[in-house]
């Protein structure tokens, strides 16, 4: 009969139609594997470094360069201002440095003018250690005659910038007070002998 031809014929139509692939659609293609090359090397992994390695190659080159474009001691002196006595020789501004860092590392140092000044009215006793190139000089005029009253021998060092360096911080440090002894007795006694050895009516 004809209706049984016209069903076929639709069926071959739309199993047909779903066979073609659509235009809009794209061929995926198997993805083919990198074949290397008898010339090619294969490529050798990139070490890692730890942090302690990056931190000590990147300090050692800062310091390398910090040492080879830092002034010397004499250069220093010549930028110091008229309040800077006693000041400490080339040998005992490295001794107070490395003091300085000991008590830092020890936390028994105070830094700033503010945190100084709140030590002495709380009794702390110890050695002042002070920035001669700092500017305006009242921001720390007040300080020698405050250490003098409360009997706290106290030296100059010629700059802020190696100052702070030594306490471990990046920021300029105008003065430090090294609150106990026992972070290194030997250092501390040399510094405080040299500080107080200072006679003020020596300088005209």
């Amino acid at each position: 009969p004809p209706t049984t031809n016209r069903i076929t014929n639709h069926h071959d139509k739309t199993s047909a139609a779903t066979l073609k692939p659509s235009l809009h659609q794209p061929i995926k293609h198997p993805p083919t594997a990198h074949k290397m090359s008898d010339t090619e090397e294969p490529k050798a992994k990139k070490q890692k470094l730890s942090k302690k390695e990056r931190k000590k190659s990147i300090g050692g080159d800062d310091k390398e360069e910090t040492s080879a474009d830092a002034p010397s001691y004499e250069e220093r002196c010549e930028a110091i201002n008229i309040l800077a006595s006693p000041l400490a020789s080339k040998k005992s501004t490295k001794k107070a440095h490395k003091l300085v860092r000991k008590a830092t590392q020890s936390k028994s140092l105070r830094r700033g003018v503010k945190e100084l000044v709140k030590g002495l009215r709380k009794g702390d006793k110890g050695i002042a250690i002070l920035a001669g190139d700092v500017f305006p000089i009242d921001v720390m005029s007040h300080l020698p005659i405050l250490l003098e009253e409360h009997n706290v021998p106290y030296l100059f060092v010629p700059s802020k910038r190696d100052l702070g360096a030594a306490a471990c911080t990046k920021r300029p440090t105008s003065c430090v007070l090294v609150k106990d002894k026992k972070v290194d007795k030997e250092l501390f006694d040399l510094l405080v002998e040299e500080a107080k050895a200072y006679d003020p009516n020596s300088k005209n």
